[in-house]
C-alpha cells in the first residue's frame, strides 16, 4: 500500500479536511482521491488511487469504509 497511510493520517488530524474530503467524496469520489495523492504529494509520499483505495478498503473504520463504499461507483 505504499505511502497511503501518511496522507490518511494527516487526514484523521484535521478535523476540517475530514469534513470536507467526506463532502466531496459524496459527490465526486474520484475528485477526493485525486486529493488524497495530492495530500501525499504535499507530504513527499507519493501515492496512487489504487493505493489510496486499498488502504481505506483495508482500515478498521467503518466510517471511512462508508464512504467508500457509497462513493464506489465513481472509483
Amino acid at each position: 500500500m505504499g505511502n497511503a497511510a501518511a496522507p490518511y493520517k494527516r487526514i484523521e488530524g484535521d478535523q476540517e479536511l475530514t469534513r470536507s474530503l467526506f463532502r466531496q467524496a459524496l459527490q465526486n469520489p474520484g475528485g477526493a482521491i485525486d486529493a488524497i495523492c495530492a495530500i501525499g504529494e504535499q507530504l513527499e509520499l507519493p501515492v496512487t488511487a489504487d493505493e489510496v483505495k486499498a488502504h481505506i478498503n483495508n482500515l478498521d473504520d467503518d466510517l471511512s469504509k462508508q464512504w467508500l463504499i457509497k462513493a464506489r461507483g465513481g472509483l
